[in-house]
């Protein structure tokens, strides 16, 4: 019975029986109404409860199904995500490759997972990794440097995964980081992305680190960083800490043509000589 009188059903049908009777009612005092329009009108009336009662009945039912597939596409994605995660560690490269495309699409879908996505990227590059680029006392041949190149390319395209996941900068919405700490890198290029804080103390980069149009509005880190190539600072923004100690750079760089909101920390970094720093 307590059921039956908390029926929204219910509820409607008496109030549009009550409006029914009192609109027929109160408009049967006018002597210029005739008894068929005033029950026609509030006939009308009451029909009006009725259809109001379905439109909200059908807006609950549209926000019940909308609710039910959301939770239909977080169970797919929750899904997407764990089994890609388990193919990063499969023996073949090219499903390695396909499990970082996949982690990719599903941060480019779902806003919330790309900072779990640049993690598990981030990760995947901070594994042991050697390759005949780097120094290193490997006594490479023919296979072992193959199965070294191979990997190469996965991690290029993880690198790649990386950039393309960030946001441009200028725009606008959630700020993401790295954290490449400990990392071997071949050739990470951020042009023209937005990042947060980034972190890449230890690391060393075969190639170059590639910063062209950056913006960095969090700290920024190389500390004991061993960069063998190149490092380019075209029109990157620095908008926090940055700290460089220790950096070590095989060609000259150009920290001139880069803006920093606050001076950098250069102590034990060495850059070769045509090298020129910040007010040079």
């Amino acid at each position: 019975m307590r059921r039956l009188l908390k029926s929204p059903l219910l509820w409607t049908l008496l109030s549009s029986v009550v409006v029914l009777v009192g609109v027929t009612a109160w408009l049967l005092t006018d002597r210029a109404t005739s008894r068929g329009d005033a029950l026609k009108t509030g006939a009308l009336a009451g029909g009006a409860i009725a259809a109001l009662y379905g439109l909200w009945l059908n807006d609950r039912r549209r926000r019940t199904e909308e609710d039910r597939h959301e939770i239909e596409r977080s169970r797919i994605s929750d899904e997407r995500f764990a089994k890609s995660i388990e193919l990063l560690g499969n023996e073949a490269d090219q499903v390695r490759v396909g499990a970082m495309h996949s982690l990719a699409g599903l941060a480019r879908t779902r806003p919330e997972y790309r900072q779990t996505v640049l993690d598990v990227l981030c990760a995947y590059l901070r594994r042991p990794f050697d390759h005949p680029k780097f120094p290193s006392k490997t006594d490479w041949d023919n296979e072992t440097e193959a199965a070294a190149e191979r990997e190469r390319l996965v991690r290029r395209a993880a690198e790649r995964l990386i950039r393309d996941i960030l946001p441009h900068a200028g725009t606008t919405g959630p700020t993401l980081s790295l954290n490449l700490s400990d990392a071997r890198l071949d050739k990470l290029g951020l042009l023209g992305r937005r990042v947060g804080w980034l972190g890449a103390d230890r690391c060393e980069v075969a190639s170059y680190l590639d910063l062209t149009d950056a913006q960095i509005s969090g700290k920024f880190s190389l500390k004991d960083v061993t960069i063998h190539g190149t490092l380019d600072l075209t029109r990157a923004s620095f908008e926090r800490k940055v700290s460089l100690d220790y950096l070590v750079v095989g060609k000259p760089v150009d920290f001139s043509v880069a803006t920093f909101a606050e001076s950098p920390s250069f102590e034990g970094a060495k850059f070769p000589s045509g090298s020129t720093l910040p007010g040079s």
